[in-house]
């Protein structure tokens, strides 16, 4: 009985040893780029190897399916979220996320919003998080392969929440992403090109702008947009990208819109 009992053991730590090689071995080696269909919402999921980036949590936690599917389900740990501004469409599915997973680092804003809900998210912030960073114009961080450069905010007082939207150029090796929250009119005032562009605001009609798609001739922008009350994405933003000759994907039409690059080619998977 005792042989027995020993081989059951040795038997299951060896399945469990099998499963866990598996899991490490499906980690490739490109870099992937996720617009999570989370409906009326944003959440971008950027992976590395092990490493992770979370650009907002969308509305809800659909936001976890996502990371289901595109983590390792033995990665408890994302290295770095980014909430590029405090409105519910964009924080409320990051408490479950904070639930759910530890937190190297978060960088948000430091607004004072009164919704319960942010406030709850907030008071998870000391036991889930590593380190909180606050957002700057010229700050670079660098997690991996993956580095990142804030264009938006900068110091200078606001007068609303889109405003304050963290504007993030993602990069790895040759490709290059611009995350742009609900940041309206924004613009580099040169040349700046991008492969790809988070069409700002869910496609609103004042938040892309011709003079952004001509600083940054992109290859393809992503709409992350659900059903909503508010016209998005507008006609008159999709009629200026078709104007410009860029391809568009919606979430909202195709679902998770995830983007393979080796650094130097990529594609839409």
């Amino acid at each position: 009985m005792v042989h027995k009992y020993s081989r059951l053991i040795l038997g299951i730590e060896f399945l469990v040893a099998a499963a866990v090689w598996l899991a490490a071995s499906s980690v490739d080696d490109k870099f992937h780029l996720i617009a999570c269909n989370v409906g009326q919402g944003d959440a971008i999921l950027a992976v590395y190897g092990r490493t992770e980036i979370l650009v907002d949590g969308g509305p809800d936690r659909k936001v976890l399916d996502c990371l289901g599917k595109y983590m390792p389900f033995w990665d408890r740990t994302i290295e770095l979220v980014i909430l590029t501004h405090p409105e519910k469409d964009h924080y409320g599915g990051l408490t479950d996320v904070f639930t759910r997973y530890h937190i190297d680092n978060f960088m948000f804003n430091d607004l004072q919003v009164s919704s319960p809900d942010y406030q709850a998210l907030l008071s998870l912030v000391g036991g889930s998080v590593g380190r909180v960073i606050r957002p700057l114009k010229g700050q670079h961080l660098r997690l991996g392969l993956m580095s990142l450069d804030i264009e938006n905010p900068d110091a200078t007082p606001k007068t609303e929440l889109n405003l304050y939207s963290v504007v993030a150029e993602l990069r790895f090796g040759g490709f290059s992403s611009l995350l742009t929250g609900d940041i309206p009119n924004f613009t580099f005032g040169a040349k700046h090109h991008v492969q790809y562009i988070k069409v700002p605001h869910h496609g609103s009609k004042n938040g892309l702008t011709a003079s952004l798609l001509e600083e940054t001739t992109p290859d393809l922008a992503v709409i992350s947009v659900g059903v909503n009350t508010y016209g998005h994405p507008s006609p008159e933003t999709l009629k200026m990208l078709n104007e410009y000759g860029v391809k568009y994907l919606r979430t909202d039409q195709v679902g998770d819109v995830e983007i393979i690059s080796d650094g130097k080619n990529w594609k839409v998977k």
